[in-house]
């Protein structure tokens, strides 16, 4: 049964805004929680980040292999987003929890509940990217699908970086352990029907008619695909970068800037301000196209970061800057996940071979590299720095704070910028659309006869 075009639009953005509700209190605060809530070493953190991200990248390609070979009356995608729901909530709530446990049992937990979490954040994460092209064959209304995923995104992270603080405030009464694990609970349940939303205003309705696949086919399909070569590349520096300014936004403010309820209003503006520059997506692609538009929204994102640096502990200026990055980081986290969709178009063009869910897998899993990276490299610096919890910084330290709040993000927003500037897919993608409409309309044509 089809469904309207704004209640699938509506439908499929609201699951980024359950997934975010979660996943953004991880960006934010996980490592916080775990160094100075639940009294982690700060390089075993790091270790631990590191190892369990890597390991749950394979799972993955295992996750996005099984949805190539999943088909059932709901499709191929959504059932994921049906039967990971609550599993991601629960492990959510067990990853923000402070077992009593001596600091090597602490350890061991953390371990466990987050790899748990990062597995059932894959289950339902990876459907929302391969799910795209079977909603729609329309590349503006894989556009529109994928300005309404971010905007209600950067819902979800507004909501995060506006209220989660106050919340864990609000329970805890001073206790921030039971406040973090409270909040997360209450953000489970909310998460959980949003998905449960999601999957019953959504439709599969693009037949695509292949061979069936194998893992091999699929994987060695990527090898001949340049166009997703680079594209994910640049996934290593964009959300490389990403990932490290988000863990260390709470570090900077709180013992840099010396004002931690500032970096609560930069996270606010971070996520609010993309709200705007969403609705300009849309339009600004069909004028620019993708790529000169990730391009542009690449170099704003990077100028925004570099005011911020110049102000030191300024309030205006720092704010100033926020709008700016959080108006190009907008812009172009926008359009990657309406590109995202391209290059499977263009592997099944030049192969025959439809790969959506394993080429979402393995984006997913360079993803997790560059989140194990930055996790990494972030427990790693704090520790070189001489970083201890609750206490008042080295001039090393906030040395290290800084580089990961803003210097390192820059140089790999500027590596970003210089792998997509080879990205050409938008200049032939009209052809092969064409070419893909009508070769999968002959096929469906033969099967129905």
């Amino acid at each position: 049964m089809k469904i309207g075009i704004w209640r699938q639009r509506i439908g499929y953005g609201i699951s980024d805004l359950a997934c975010n509700l979660i996943w953004q209190m991880i960006s934010l605060y996980l490592m916080f929680f775990y160094t100075d809530v639940m009294g982690l070493n700060a390089l075993a953190v790091s270790a631990m980040f590191v190892v369990t991200r890597v390991i749950d990248g394979v799972t993955d390609l295992l996750v996005g292999y099984c949805i190539d070979k999943t088909n059932t009356r709901w499709g191929k995608s959504r059932p994921y987003l049906l039967f990971g729901a609550i599993p991601f909530a629960v492990c959510a709530y067990l990853a923000f929890s402070v077992p009593d446990l001596s600091a090597n049992g602490k350890l061991i937990y953390a371990y466990i509940t987050y790899f748990l979490l990062s597995l059932c954040y894959t289950i339902v994460n990876i459907p929302m990217a391969s799910i795209l092209p079977s909603l729609t064959s329309d590349t503006q209304e894989r556009t529109a699908l994928a300005s309404s995923r971010m905007f209600f995104s950067f819902v979800g992270s507004t909501a995060v970086s506006s209220f989660a603080l106050v919340l864990v405030a609000f329970f805890g009464k001073g206790n921030q352990a039971l406040g973090f694990k409270s909040t997360m609970l209450l953000f489970g349940i909310i998460s959980s029907i949003i998905f449960f939303i999601s999957f019953f205003n959504t439709r599969e309705t693009v037949q695509v008619v292949q061979e069936k696949v194998t893992l091999k086919k699929a994987l060695k399909s990527l090898s001949t695909n340049t166009p997703w070569q680079l594209f994910a590349l640049n996934i290593i520096f964009m959300f490389g970068a990403i990932f490290i300014q988000s863990g260390a936004l709470i570090y900077y403010f709180t013992y840099y800037v010396g004002n931690a309820s500032l970096g609560a209003v930069v996270a606010t503006i971070s996520s609010f301000v993309p709200l705007a520059t969403n609705f300009l997506v849309p339009y600004l692609s069909k004028k620019l196209g993708k790529t000169k538009l990730f391009l542009i929204g690449s170099g704003i994102h990077i100028v925004g970061m570099i005011v911020i640096l110049i102000a030191g502990t300024i309030t205006p200026i720092i704010i100033a800057g926020a709008f700016i990055s959080a108006f190009g980081l907008g812009l172009k986290q926008t359009i990657y996940f309406s590109m995202q969709a391209d290059p499977v178009d263009y592997g099944e063009w030049k192969t025959g071979i439809n790969a959506a869910g394993t080429l979402s897998a393995v984006n997913g899993f360079i993803g997790k590299c560059a989140q194990a990276i930055a996790g990494g490299l972030s427990g790693a610096l704090l520790a070189a720095g001489g970083y201890v919890a609750n206490a008042s910084q080295t001039s090393e330290a906030i040395l290290a704070i800084k580089s990961l709040y803003l210097i390192i993000p820059i140089v790999l927003t500027v590596c970003s910028m210089i792998t997509m500037k080879f990205y050409k897919l938008d200049k032939i993608y009209p052809q092969i659309k064409e070419e893909l409409d009508a070769r999968n309309a002959i096929a469906v044509e033969t099967i129905n006869e």
